[in-house]
């Protein structure tokens, strides 16, 4: 699977790249050393074909708002939900592959185990029940912790707003 996650864009629709995402999340999470803080991983797509997935890095002040960043890539997925939903996972633990070792080098080994959170777009309501527990394993035997829906709004909720182009992001093909 084709993918790049070097260009992001926030929630204010300000670009990015992955370097400054990285030590924009760590400035972050050091700005009040008081609070707790989580980090989640989703993915989100609309349609079949050559369509965007919006892959989103949410960074959770508990009880104190947060902070996300969403990358876009084109992916060609069949008419397939299995697919979909499987490439949806794919690109959430490639995106995690990539930022764990920097996060860990800043926030520790037990901040990734006890803060770290990969959120899929499947739920016991809807077509995608059927695929709970075998992306479920997918994501648990990469090594990390994982929600599912209503819990997994990194995926259902910020990355979808981005599922749909909106203007002035650039696309990785």
């Amino acid at each position: 699977m084709d993918h790049s996650f070097e260009k992001f864009i926030t929630l204010t629709h300000r670009q990015t790249n992955f370097k400054d995402v990285m030590a924009e999340i760590v400035a972050y999470t050091r700005e009040d050393t008081d609070r707790d803080y989580r980090i989640f991983i989703g993915t989100d797509s609309e349609g079949y074909g050559d369509i965007p997935y919006a892959s989103a890095i949410v960074v959770h002040r508990v009880g104190a708002g947060g902070r996300a960043f969403i990358c876009k890539n084109i992916v060609f997925t069949p008419t397939s939900l299995r697919q979909k939903i499987y490439n949806e996972a794919t690109l959430s633990l490639l995106l995690a592959q990539q930022i764990v070792p920097l996060i860990t080098e800043h926030l520790g080994e037990e901040f990734i185990r006890d803060n770290f959170m990969i959120h899929i777009d499947v739920g016991q309501n809807g077509d995608t029940r059927d695929m709970i527990k075998e992306v479920v394993g997918m994501v648990k035997g990469s090594g990390f912790q994982v929600a599912t829906k209503p819990e997994s709004y990194a995926a259902s909720s910020v990355a979808d707003r981005f599922a749909v182009p909106p203007r002035g992001l650039a696309v990785a093909k």
